[in-house]
């Protein structure tokens, strides 16, 4: 009796670790899966871009001047989100990530940034929806470059 309940134990122990292996091996889903479609999500997130984002990366999402080039604050400028800029090189969870918790929450030790962190400020719904308005705003070459950069992150 002792013999076939310890061989009852281990074994389910075993296939309770399984499970949990098998859990955790499951891709995770992708955070912020850009929506650039959906015309009532990215509706919202030109609103939200306005209130939030046009100071500093412009109206037309043009970005700042020299953006490539360090202020005198040390601070690279807003950059462009538009076909000119480099946000299209990014994948959804880079963007995302970048967007709540800032250059922090892609590195160690980021550089000072001007880039405010977003957690807090906005839900992360709000933040895929800005991220959809913008994705909405690129020619097809570039959402197609996108979607690829998507699908080889997942």
């Amino acid at each position: 009796m002792v013999g076939q309940t310890t061989i009852l134990v281990t074994g389910g122990l075993a296939l309770a670790g399984f499970a949990g292996a098998f859990v955790l091996a499951q891709p995770s889903k992708a955070v912020g899966v850009l929506a650039p479609d959906d015309a009532e999500l990215v509706a919202t997130g030109q609103d939200i871009y306005a209130d939030q984002c046009a100071a500093c990366h412009g109206a037309r999402l043009e970005g700042q001047p020299n953006w490539r080039i360090r202020g005198e604050d040390g601070l690279l400028p807003a950059p462009p989100h538009d076909a000119k800029g480099h946000t299209w090189h990014h994948d959804d969870e880079t963007l995302f990530t970048l967007t709540k918790f800032g250059l922090a929450g892609l590195m160690e030790n980021a550089p000072a940034t001007g880039m405010p962190v977003y957690e807090g400020v906005l839900s992360d719904d709000e933040i895929i929806a800005v991220l959809s308005f913008i994705k909405s705003t690129w020619p097809d070459d570039l959402r197609e470059f996108h979607d690829e950069l998507n699908a080889q992150s997942e």
